[in-house]
């Protein structure tokens, strides 16, 4: 009996040590990040850095049909620690070239999948794959981001009142502005999409997805106890054309899964990106690194430049002996304004084709589209096109192809308005047909990007931000501009770059600012405007105003037609979420720094130790002495100096700067 007992004893034993869960981690190449994942009935992982807590163990798992569950009970068969450490190239990017260097975690198990961890020194990443064959369905993705106490958080809600269901907040056009709130006050029941800044104190964390690929986007939304979580919009199961002028798609019922698979592959990164100061999010590559390689080869007839735009001033030129408006000889005013100031393009957006026809090969009479590709083509400039998502999408073979042989150089494609996965599909099918046709691409009415850029360098830009087209509509107590315009380039431009669409040449201080649909302004200073085109991440940058505005004021015109719209290096300089950032690139040999300001005037010491040593030629446009109460105003500073010199810029109340430094031989 007592030998019984001690044998009972032992094997309870054994079975207790047996139920322990199974724990890898990986660190960081510079040691300072860890991922930690902990297997067991399920799979949790959790994120440390400097010996803090960033991600408390969360869940991880993924439903396939309605009887498997990926993560739950798994069973691991193989654990491979690994590392990345090369260089990618960028053609059509904020750097020429950007570094991959991480530890990598690949766990198999039973079923056919698997899961890959990434621990960089400034981010951590998973992501599921799947080696299984045949077509199946995913119900549904958990992907849990725990936090210790409560953090407040950055997010932009979907648009609508606070008591929409998740099917109403799917159709949506990711335009809205930030709410600042602790997790506590945060609505369980409203969507927020990425990416979502997390602010712990003394480090922030952008939460964010990339490779997206036949896939539902992620929202996020507040389970309560510190706790964010995933959610999806369901694959629709029918869809009828309506919405603005007929051109969306409008979702009438949706099916039980969020996505239909077949065969191997891989599902999207999920990033959580780790900033110890504020200035990093500024220049970070998380979305780039972890995104499809080109899929294209040969990417030098893609040629990304400045536009000269026709919609936001509403084809408004004055002193001019024709009616403006949507006909010929306007736009061939717009093409020569371009060509005198070297832009590379002039966009035909909304109006050149047949009203609710969502047709884009009917064109109304008063334009000769053929006659403006000729005329724009002896003078140097390009002609894009605009073209609603059904229109597009209804016969996108035969549009690209009988414009591309017309000579247009290239789409920008709106109101597509959802990130399910057959809208998920368009976006990659339209990269991919416009590629084929030597087409680029402008998506309006997005999603963020999730690096698409990579797989098909020929798209250039998308919105998927709340930018300055808002102007037209907004007084300062809907949407105060100013001070979103120094949170975007610490949360949204984090994913990419954003047609956010400056350049206004009439600006407003809080009192002088108004609403204006046909003659809008901008809320802050000239120089806020300028500095944007060095700040912002834009390939394809437009000029938003008149050629008529841009006409009297021939330095600002002339400085945006010289800024590079991609850039050989990248550097951040300083910055604080909401208050100001300074940034610098470089093109060639020119370097140009760009500063933004919210409503709140300061100086702020540029430290030019970060070029290259000698001396400089520096000229630079800095809010006026009256640029406090006439927003327009603003000087031209010329100086010279080396490396070794730190410069005082004072920035007005929601203002901003821009320079040019360019090495003295």
């Amino acid at each position: 009996m007592k030998q019984f007992t001690i044998l009972m004893l032992a094997l309870c034993s054994f079975l207790v040590a047996e139920a322990k869960p199974t724990v890898k981690s990986i660190t960081s190449p510079d040691g300072k990040l860890k991922v930690t994942v902990a297997i067991d009935q399920e799979i949790l992982w959790s994120v440390e850095k400097d010996g803090q807590t960033i991600i408390k163990p969360s869940q991880i798992a993924m439903q396939i049909g309605e009887n498997e569950t990926w993560g739950v009970a798994p069973r691991l068969r193989k654990a491979t620690v690994g590392k990345i450490n090369e260089v990618i190239p960028s053609p059509v990017y904020k750097k020429a070239e950007v570094e991959d260097n991480c530890t990598t975690l690949t766990l198999s198990f039973k079923g056919d999948y698997s899961i890959e961890f990434r621990a960089y020194d400034d981010a951590a990443a998973y992501r599921f794959a799947s080696t299984r064959k045949g077509a199946y369905t995913v119900k549904n993705e958990t992907s849990e981001f725990a936090f210790e106490g409560d953090q407040t958080v950055y997010c932009s809600y979907t648009r609508g009142n606070k008591n929409k269901t998740f099917e109403q907040q799917y159709f949506q056009s990711f335009e809205q502005p930030y709410i600042i709130e602790k997790m506590s006050q945060m609505g369980q029941n409203r969507l927020m999409f990425l990416p979502v800044l997390v602010d712990l104190g003394d480090k922030k964390v952008c939460i964010t997805e990339t490779d997206l690929t036949s896939y539902p986007g992620m929202y996020l939304h507040s389970k309560g106890e510190g706790k964010l979580n995933a959610h999806y919009a369901p694959v629709p199961d029918k869809i009828k054309q309506g919405g603005h002028n007929m051109l969306q798609g409008l979702v009438e019922s949706r099916k039980p899964y969020i996505a239909e698979v077949n065969g191997e592959r891989t599902f999207p990164w999920r990033i959580c990106i780790v900033a110890d100061n504020d200035a990093e999010l500024l220049n970070d590559d998380m979305v780039f690194r972890l995104s499809a390689p080109n899929a294209i080869g040969d990417t030098s007839w893609i040629k990304p430049g400045k536009v000269a735009w026709d919609w936001w001033n509403c084809w408004g030129l004055y002193g001019v002996d024709f009616k403006p408006g949507i006909n010929n000889k306007t736009y061939e005013y717009y093409i020569d304004f371009a060509a005198r100031n070297g832009i590379e393009y002039v966009i035909l957006d909304e109006g050149w084709n047949v009203n609710l026809k969502a047709d884009l090969l009917q064109i109304i009479p008063q334009i000769d589209l053929k006659h403006l590709v000729e005329y724009g083509k002896t003078r140097g400039v390009g002609i894009v096109l605009w073209g609603g998502y059904w229109a597009v999408d209804r016969d996108m073979e035969n549009v690209f192809k009988h414009y591309a042989e017309m000579g247009v150089k290239g789409f920008k494609i709106d109101f597509m308005d959802r990130d399910d996965q057959p809208m998920v599909d368009f976006f990659e099918r339209a990269a991919a047909t416009a590629a084929k046709y030597k087409l680029m691409v402008d998506f309006h009415g997005a999603y963020k990007p999730c690096g698409l850029s990579r797989k098909y360098p020929n798209v250039v830009n998308y919105e998927g931000v709340n930018g300055l087209e808002q102007m037209k509509w907004s007084t300062l107590e809907d949407f105060d501009q100013v001070t979103y315009d120094v949170q975007i380039p610490f949360i949204r431009m984090v994913a990419g770059p954003m047609d956010y669409t400056q350049g206004a040449m009439l600006n407003g201080t809080k009192s002088s600012y108004r609403k204006n649909y046909y003659e809008p302004m901008s809320q802050g200073t000239r120089c806020h405007q300028l500095a944007m085109y060095v700040l912002y991440e834009a390939p394809f940058n437009m000029l938003c105003d008149s050629p008529s505005n841009y006409e009297k004021e021939a330095a600002c015109t002339e400085f945006i037609a010289d800024i590079p719209t991609v850039w050989d290096a990248t550097v951040a300089l300083d910055g604080k979420i909401g208050e100001f950032a300074t940034l610098a690139r470089r093109s060639g040999e020119d370097w140009y720094i760009g500063g933004l300001n919210n409503w709140k005037g300061r100086e702020v010491e540029v430290d030019l130790s970060f070029l290259p040593e000698g001396n400089y030629q520096i000229t630079a446009f800095v809010d006026g002495y009256s640029a406090n109460t006439i927003a327009q105003d603003f000087r031209i500073a010329k100086s010279s100096g080396d490396n070794k010199q730190k410069i005082k810029v004072k920035m007005a109340n929601g203002g901003g700067f821009a320079m040019k430094l360019t090495p003295i031989k």
